[in-house]
């Protein structure tokens, strides 16, 4: 699975260390947490891309803002620009907040405390942690598309066979993500959070290595 095992070869050595640094945290718990908080962007962007409407909006956004350069200076990722500062303009390849709103939604408060229970971090870390993750998951289809010269449906494709690997390496996560993405009147409820505190133990330590 290219996608997730590409990032998480991102996210070793120096950047996961800064990572934990920035949310003041320790690396196994950092490495925890991505490992649960990637399948859930995933999930939401596969959700997304659904849909002609989504897939064409998220073809747009990658063609306009997420080209794949911020992998050739990751460190952007630690710098003013994503601490929230309010005089420091964010630019949309960085933009995790804005990110988060069209992949999680409402969603995303409960997929940070569940997380949260998960790993032992708070809320707070977690939603740093996904402020992060966000721009380099884009980053990481930008490239792709970018040199595969895939279009909206294509990029739909990948992102549900991403899912479907996702599913596959942690058995029953794909329920829980069926729950989170698939609308209808239960998407916003509250057992969200207990779902992936529960199904953190299968899905730590399984998700990454083939």
């Amino acid at each position: 699975m290219a996608l997730l095992d590409d990032i998480t070869a991102q996210i070793q050595g120096n950047t996961l260390t800064q990572m934990s640094r920035q949310l003041g945290a320790d690396e196994q718990a950092t490495a925890q947490a991505i490992s649960m908080a990637l399948p859930m962007l995933i999930g939401g962007l596969a959700s997304e891309a659904q849909t002609p409407h989504g897939a064409q909006s998220l073809n747009r956004a990658l063609e306009e803002d997420h080209d794949g350069s911020l992998l050739d200076n990751v460190s952007a990722l630690f710098g003013p620009a994503t601490t929230g500062a309010a005089d420091v303009p964010v630019p949309r390849a960085l933009n995790g907040a804005g990110i988060l709103e069209h992949v999680l939604g409402r969603k995303r408060e409960p997929v940070q405390q569940g997380i949260g229970r998960a790993t032992g971090l708070n809320s707070q870390q977690i939603g740093r942690l996904l402020m992060m993750l966000a721009p380099l998951v884009m980053a990481y289809l930008g490239r792709r598309k970018k040199e595969s010269g895939l279009g909206p449906a294509e990029i739909g494709n990948e992102l549900q066979a991403e899912r479907q690997e996702v599913e596959r390496r942690a058995p029953g996560l794909g329920g829980v993500l069926g729950q989170i993405f698939g609308g209808g009147a239960g998407e916003d409820r509250p057992g969200i959070a207990d779902d992936l505190a529960r199904m953190a133990p299968n899905v730590l330590g399984r998700m990454f290595g083939r």
